[in-house]
Parts: structure tokens; C-alpha cells; sequence
């Protein structure tokens, strides 16, 4: 039997035969302890060994023990192995790379070479939250890869945020697993990335998220305005793999903002709200910012959900620039502009969702909707089942205005699949559904169709 509920004035809710069933909390109290656990001082420490690396341009030095890129990502995955052994062994550190010629950036044959650590799941060890930093830095010239180029913003903020929620998490088991990431290669043309998400293609690594972090350390930024207690994430509106006859459906269907990145961002939006205290997060809807590029469109050029995650107000005199200073102005991306206790507050915010998402059981799949010419609106979807859904409590219907830029109403339902919202007329709000754990662990929203699917 379809179980169904229905809407008072619009707004209300009505008792249904779901209300009888004991619905999982509304907080994940771990992640609490999670975020506590996140230092500023390690961070510091590791934004400091990055930048002591002299440059870490992907066209630098790869011999040296102390200098360029060769010698930082050497650190970074011995530093994997160190947090692995804390754990007894619980990560696969590795690298994974691949060769870059003739490109504007990357003139010749030059090897990019990507540190990954993987903390498998308990439950669905191939279903993966990947949480990403760069490991390169460059100064003015795009191709100059002697001079020095600290990048103690962009991006050893970012970096240092990864090993962090890698030290953190690694003393915790999750149903999902999560990935660890350094990408390089990303201020040449995101090439990382991209050997990055070809390698998940080739080897079967279901990436649902990917959070990248890049410039999560300035606080003050070239427009005057100083502020500790507000982030960004960019995200997608539609996805970038949808076919033209999928883009037919979601002009009549609606979906223009809820690809599975964007709705990643509003989980990334709620997060914040309930879990940091001190932060809020400006969702912003476009892939990045203007013109511009970071490394988790790769994923999203590939078919998997991610958003980036930075800094609101950016300092362009500390971004791209060889160390100098001109008429009294000071360039460069030195030490001196990070702030420490805001890297680690949006390293908390990565921790908080990885934990939820590796925490909770499979996205929805193959969630579909109907309800035309209708006075209710029923939902459906794939009732997850075996060892990877032993977590499973039951799902969440949500639904919100259209114009809405969060969603606003839900319900558990229990473990079922399929749900009527009665006398809620589907032309006039949105939809989606979410997967619920019994510790309150929740998946991103999903979307009905294709314009909202994770994938299987």
C-alpha cells in the first residue's frame, strides 16, 4: 500500500500512517566531536612545510628533498602513511599520475603525479566522498617553475585542510568510503583532476562527492572587507554530461538547479548551519567563479557531483604573483596572509559532510516522480537492500517552493519506496528524497530524473 501524507493550508502537516514510526535523529552527535577534533596549530604546521618547499609549480624541481613539487608531494604521501599508521593501517595511500605535453601551460612531456590516501568503507567501499586540495603553486609567469612561489594560500590552505580531516576521520569507521586528495597540475589546466576522475572511471570508484578545497585560508580580501564567519560553495546548475534529450526533459520537468552538485551545495549549506559554529555558507550558483576554473570540474565534466569550497573575499595582490613589492603595495602569497583558525573552521565543514555522507547509507537511485493534472504528488524510487545498506533507517521526502534556494519541508518515511504527498499539486513545488542512516547520517537531496541523479 502507498503510504501518503498531506498539506494543511500549505504549510502544515497532517497525521499519515508514517507517524507511528520512529524516525532517526535529526543530528549526527559525532560529528560534533569530528569537528572539535580539527587544529588550527596542525594546520599551521603543514600551510608552513608546503611553503618552506620553495614553489611547488608543476614544471619545478622533482629530484630535491627540499624544493618543488617532487619533494612536497613526497611529504604529503609519507604524511598519508604516518596518519595511516595511527590507524593501524587503515588507508591505501597511493600515487596516481599520468603524462601532460603539449599544452600552453605544459609545453613538454611532464609527469602529473596526484596523492591519493583511501579510507574504505565498512559497508560500500567503492561508493566514495573525495575531499581534494592542490599541491601546486605558481607566481606570475604561468610557466616559470624556478622562482619562488610559496603558495601558503593557494593552495597549501587547501592541502593542509586534506591532511587534517585525513588525521581526523582516519580514527573513525564509516560505512562509505572516503578519499583523500592531492591533485596537481590544477594552475596548468586542471589536468590532476582530470587523470584523477579517469582513473575512479577505469577502476570502478562510485564518486558521489567531491569537495574541493582551494583558498580556504585569507580572510581579507582586496575589497577592504575583512570577515572570519562566512564561506562559498560554487556548484553547477545543470550537469555537464546531461544529453540533449535529458536537457528536453528538464525544460518541462524543471531541474535547472538541482543537479547533484548543487544539491551537494545546499547539504554543504545545511551543514554549516547545524554543525559550525560561527559559519555560513554563501551558496553561489555557478561552476566557479567568473570565468574561472578549479579542480573539481574535472569530476563534473566526468559525471560525478562536486562543488568548491573557498574563501569569500579574495586578496588578488596574494594570488598569482611573484614576490615583490611596488610603490609600497606587497605581493605575493606569503604566510603572513592565512589565517589558521579559518582554514581549520573550513576544514571542520569538509569533515562534517564527509562524515554524514560516508556515514549514511546509498544515495537514492532512480528516484522518478509523478503526479500531472493531479491533486497529489507521488515519488518513487530504489528501495536499497544487502550489506550496503545495512544502515538504512528509511528515506526523507523534501520539498520546497521553486523559488526556494533551500529545501524547506520533509518527512521520513521509512523503509519503503514510493511515497504520495496528498494534495500537494506537484506543479507548484519541487521535490527530492534522501537516504536516511539510523545514527541520523543523511544523504544530499536527489532530484527526480536525471537532472538530479547521483547515479547507481
Amino acid at each position: 500500500m502507498i503510504k501518503s501524507i498531506s498539506l494543511l493550508s500549505g504549510l502544515a502537516l497532517l497525521a499519515s500512517p508514517v507517524s507511528a514510526q520512529h524516525a532517526p535523529p535529526s543530528e549526527v552527535l559525532a560529528v560534533h566531536d569530528y569537528v572539535a577534533a580539527v587544529s588550527a596549530d596542525r594546520i599551521e604546521a603543514d600551510i608552513r612545510t608546503l611553503a618552506e618547499f620553495g614553489t611547488r609549480h608543476t614544471l619545478s624541481e622533482t629530484e630535491s628533498d627540499t624544493r618543488g613539487i617532487g619533494a612536497a608531494r613526497r611529504w604529503i604521501f609519507d604524511e598519508f602513511e604516518r596518519i595511516s599508521a595511527d590507524c593501524g593501517g587503515c588507508l591505501e595511500v597511493m600515487y596516481v599520475s599520468g603524462t601532460t605535453f603539449g599544452q600552453p601551460r605544459i609545453p613538454e612531456p611532464t609527469e602529473i603525479v596526484n596523492v591519493i590516501a583511501i579510507q574504505r568503507g565498512s559497508l560500500d567501499p567503492d561508493r566514495m566522498v573525495v575531499m581534494s586540495g592542490d599541491i601546486d603553486s605558481r607566481v606570475t609567469d604561468p610557466l616559470d617553475g624556478t622562482s619562488n612561489s610559496p603558495g601558503a594560500n593557494d593552495n597549501a590552505s587547501g592541502m593542509a585542510g586534506v591532511i587534517e580531516a585525513a588525521r581526523v576521520l582516519s580514527q573513525h569507521q564509516f560505512a562509505g568510503t572516503i578519499a583523500y586528495a592531492g591533485l596537481s597540475g590544477e594552475e596548468q589546466g586542471l589536468f590532476g583532476g582530470g587523470i584523477v576522475a579517469s582513473h575512479a572511471l577505469d577502476n570502478g570508484w562510485r564518486i558521489k562527492a567531491v569537495l574541493n578545497n582551494d583558498m580556504i585560508g585569507n580572510i581579507t580580501g582586496i575589497n577592504g572587507v575583512t570577515n572570519n564567519t562566512t564561506a562559498r560553495v560554487f556548484s553547477e546548475g545543470t550537469r555537464a554530461t546531461e544529453t540533449p534529450e535529458e536537457a528536453r526533459l528538464r525544460r518541462f520537468t524543471g531541474g535547472e538547479v538541482d543537479s547533484p552538485s548543487r544539491n551537494l551545495a545546499r547539504m554543504v549549506d545545511r551543514t554549516a548551519d547545524q554543525y559550525i559554529p560561527n559559519l555560513d555558507v554563501m551558496m553561489v550558483y555557478r561552476l566557479d567563479r567568473f570565468r574561472r576554473g578549479g579542480h573539481h570540474r574535472p569530476f563534473n565534466e566526468a559525471g560525478m557531483p562536486g562543488v568548491r569550497i573557498m574563501e569569500t573575499n579574495e586578496h588578488y595582490d596574494r594570488q598569482h604573483q611573484d614576490l615583490r613589492t611596488e610603490d609600497g603595495r606587497v605581493y605575493g602569497d606569503t604566510i603572513d596572509g592565512v589565517d589558521f583558525d579559518f582554514a581549520a573552521k573550513l576544514t571542520s565543514l569538509n569533515v562534517a559532510v564527509m562524515a554524514q555522507i560516508a556515514g549514511a547509507p546509498p544515495i537514492p537511485a532512480n528516484v522518478e516522480i509523478a503526479g500531472a493534472v493531479q491533486p497529489s504528488t507521488h515519488i518513487r524510487w530504489t528501495l536499497a537492500d544487502g550489506r550496503a545498506a545495512e544502515n538504512l533507517a528509511g528515506y526523507r521526502v523534501h520539498w520546497r517552493l521553486t523559488d526556494a534556494p533551500q529545501w524547506t519541508h520533509s518527512r521520513f518515511v521509512g523503509r519503503t519506496d514510493e511515497f504520495t504527498l496528498e494534495n500537494v499539486v506537484i506543479d507548484n513545488y519541487y521535490f527530492g528524497v534522501s537516504a536516511v542512516a539510523h545514527d541520523g547520517s543523511e544523504t544530499p537531496v536527489v532530484f527526480p530524473g536525471p537532472a538530479g541523479s547521483f547515479g547507481e
